[in-house]
């Protein structure tokens, strides 16, 4: 077979088509990369580029409430600032790590009515219209796969609106607020998304951020999924192949148990099969492999020890390209402990393995 465009091989990984060799798509810390220029990449080159690994182009309009910004303390080591969905973080100024959230302003359904207001007042700058102008036309001459990012669901809900236990315990003492938030995000998102198809940008998919698990069990039952949140996952299937466009859905955290109900919503594929929560991917595979493309699942705690990382590869890739529907990635994200070195080799058997 002839060598395929990103844009190519990515599509017809999802339809489980003959294709080259198998996608490989991740993203890396920014602590990572830093250590890659620091051990010798080319700081001129994209470090995608570098390794050879594919691209899908992600495009998120911003449906936030838009609650003021503001630095509140600020040191050397961090600062402490609000955010545009009203609650309040700890960032580390150097090191890599997930926000800490320590406030929420819209913790309440009253609250949540000003939130709600916010989210359907459009502005022009909700869209990133001059980025997509300047770089639109490059993404389609490259080739490049690209995916609208719709912001809605149980994760970025929770972490950044209303606050983890606050959610969950809301799910069940008051489910009607939770739809509500759910049916807001969603709304607004498509919206926007929406507008941008409606000024003649064409673009291959969606992806949403829906992680509902951690080590060893989903947030919530498949009952609860079922009732309050699986109906917003089929709509927005829905409203991408009404308009030619896949699917993808990143759930980290062990989230088998509620993959029954995922797959009925329409979804193509799933990221990122994080295998140290709990998720098996040759099971996932064996049981799903028919209907839905998997993206992920090779273990980011093997990374910094090569051995491990490529016995993993060898275990791994062969039987998950089997068929098709397969993306080469780590299962969550590559952490700065991965060197230079490694990231070479990783890349190199990665390759080799992934061709058909």
């Amino acid at each position: 077979m002839i060598q395929l465009t990103e844009r190519e091989r990515i599509l017809r990984t999802y339809r489980r088509q003959e294709i080259d060799r198998i996608p490989m798509i991740d993203s890396a810390w920014r602590g990572t990369i830093n250590r890659w220029h620091a051990e010798g990449m080319p700081k001129d080159v994209a470090w995608e580029d570098y390794f050879g690994f594919d691209r899908a182009i992600r495009v998120c309009p911003d449906n936030s409430p838009r609650f003021k910004k503001k630095v509140l303390e600020e040191n050397e080591r961090f600062r402490i600032e609000t955010t545009k969905w009203g609650s309040t973080q700890k960032v580390f100024n150097v090191l890599d790590s997930t926000p800490e959230m320590l406030e929420f302003y819209y913790d309440t359904p009253e609250k949540w009515e000003e939130a709600k207001a916010a989210m359907y007042t459009y502005y022009d700058d909700r869209i990133p219209w001059k980025m997509l102008e300047t770089n639109y036309p490059k993404w389609k001459a490259e080739g490049r796969f690209l995916q609208l990012v719709v912001w809605f669901g149980f994760d970025v809900a929770h972490t950044r609106l209303t606050g983890t236990e606050n959610m969950l315990i809301s799910m069940y003492d008051d489910p009607d607020w939770v739809t509500d938030i759910f049916d807001t995000y969603l709304n607004t998102s498509l919206g926007l998304c929406q507008r941008i198809l409606d000024a003649g940008y064409e673009f291959d998919g969606i992806f949403w951020y829906d992680d509902m698990g951690y080590k060893g069990s989903p947030f919530f039952s498949p009952a609860a999924y079922r009732e309050l949140l699986k109906p917003y996952h089929k709509k927005a299937v829905d409203w991408a192949h009404e308009r030619g466009m896949v699917t993808e859905m990143h759930s980290c955290g062990y989230i088998e148990p509620l993959l029954p109900d995922v797959l009925e919503t329409g979804v193509e594929m799933l990221n990122p099969l994080e295998v140290k929560a709990g998720m098996d991917p040759f099971k996932l595979k064996n049981l799903y492999g028919d209907r839905l493309a998997f993206h992920g699942g090779i273990n980011a705690q093997l990374w910094d020890n090569i051995d491990l990382v490529k016995a993993e590869m060898q275990r791994i890739i062969p039987a998950m390209k089997e068929g098709g529907g397969y993306v080469f990635a780590s299962d969550h994200s590559i952490p700065n402990s991965v060197s230079f070195e490694n990231m070479k080799e990783i890349a190199r058997l990665a390759h080799e393995l992934g061709r058909y």
